[in-house]
């Protein structure tokens, strides 16, 4: 799905800056699974947490986002994601499990474009949040967790620059070389 257009790394990297401001300019998003999962539930106490329940988590996870891909399949024109299927893998990966057979055939059956773009680590922009209780140490393992699982899948990965959210826009604008947003 070449209109399909993957924004992953790791968290604290500005990964949903960016999105929010694609969206802000007419793009088509989704939403990071992740931090709504979370958010989610811990109002509702559930156990789908990263600290309480990992690999719920991920299950939880790769719902949200196989539920995300089928609704971008009802647009038109391209969709960014906030992170993708491949992004569950990378999060077990960085724990140290193994990947479940079902979550590679998930990431090899819902594919995106080939290039993906990926946030790398920024210090000096990384906070923590009561979603975010990584570190930047974990936030830096994370990264080099979605290299690897995209890059396994096939997907070549373009680095985003360190720079202001309105030249990342363009950034990603110019490598699309489609109609992402109405401007």
């Amino acid at each position: 799905m070449e209109r399909f257009v993957v924004v992953t790394g790791g968290p604290g990297s500005g990964k949903t800056t960016l999105v929010d401001r694609l969206r802000a300019d007419g793009a088509a998003t989704s939403a990071e699974a992740g931090r709504q999962i979370i958010r989610d539930q811990l109002a509702i106490g559930g156990r789908a947490l990263p600290w309480a329940d990992p690999g719920l988590f991920a299950e939880t996870m790769l719902a949200w986002e196989l539920r995300s891909y089928r609704l971008a399949t009802e647009l038109t024109g391209q969709v960014v994601f906030d992170r993708g299927v491949p992004d569950v893998a990378g999060y077990l990966r960085l724990l140290g499990r193994p990947v479940p057979a079902h979550m590679h055939r998930a990431a090899e059956r819902f594919r995106y474009r080939a290039t993906v773009f990926i946030a790398p680590p920024w210090p000096e922009i990384f906070v923590g949040d009561a979603e975010r209780r990584q570190d930047l140490e974990e936030a830096e393992r994370t990264h080099d967790a979605m290299l690897h699982v995209y890059a396994h899948h096939g997907y070549q990965l373009v680095p985003l620059p360190k720079d202001t959210v309105e030249a990342r826009a363009r950034f990603v604008r110019d490598r699309l070389g489609g109609p992402t947003t109405s401007r």
